[in-house]
């Protein structure tokens, strides 16, 4: 069994060293096992040093012009020669008790896709809330959170990848095709919860209440503005 681990990262050199290596830590898990692993960052049009630090840490260095994060993902997930792809953000942490989970999951040999609970790296009430609605409605309807998320290869390129139309949310249009492909093929999806994955509540201190509510009411009330980077600013305006 091979393991492909897939980094989306633009302009990361703040958070990208420590991460990757939280990262190959954690992939000992599966050396555990006897599976081989591969490390695959996506620089998706850097300004700084990502692509660099990137090398240093070992990982193979994939590039896409085109600065959106659904086409990262599919350039890096293009590169990987694992039987499963596991794709987290440059700026979250996976614990080698996680990709233990993981390797639980696909040995069951029930699964085809899952992703994980999530617990943001900060301690404030209003991160704590939002991690728990996000919980709730992922374990709810079994969608997976961009940062993490894990899938059978053949599976990922039988229905085609990451939308790459649109420009955030294409973690829930996948999560939508891969529970239909999994019903087809009576397997399932899941969302591990034992060991939550840690993510940045960077977002949070960044932006104000307001921007985060006009995002969301735009991907309830006018899903269509997704395919438009300016309305999707959040992901793409650079602050860091």
């Amino acid at each position: 069994m091979k393991i492909s681990l897939i980094v989306p990262a633009f302009n990361e050199e703040r958070l990208l060293g420590k991460s990757l290596a939280e990262m190959k830590s954690a992939l000992t898990a599966f050396d555990q096992l006897g599976w081989t692993t591969e490390l695959i960052v996506c620089d998706n049009n850097s300004t700084d040093k990502t692509p660099e630090i990137a090398r240093a840490a070992g990982a193979t260095v994939v590039f896409e012009p085109i600065n959106q994060i659904a086409r990262a993902r599919n350039c890096g997930a293009a590169a990987a020669t694992g039987d499963w792809l596991i794709f987290v953000d440059a700026d979250s942490h996976p614990s080698a008790d996680l990709f233990a989970d993981v390797a639980k999951a696909i040995q069951s040999g029930k699964y085809l896709a899952g992703g994980a609970t999530l617990k943001f790296d900060a301690t404030q009430r209003f991160a704590r809330f939002m991690a728990g609605i996000w919980v709730a409605i992922s374990r709810l309807f079994k969608l997976m959170a961009g940062s993490f998320i894990f899938c059978e290869t053949a599976a990922f390129r039988e229905i085609g990848g990451f939308n790459e139309e649109l420009f955030a949310a294409e973690e829930l249009d996948l999560s939508k095709r891969l529970k239909q492909l999994a019903r087809r093929k009576n397997r399932r999806v899941v969302i591990l919860t034992e060991h939550p994955l840690v993510t940045s509540a960077r977002k949070l201190h960044l932006y104000t209440l307001r921007e985060h509510l006009r995002v969301l009411a735009l991907v309830i009330w006018s899903p269509r503005s997704l395919t438009r980077r300016e309305a999707c600013h959040l992901w793409y305006d650079g602050r860091r």
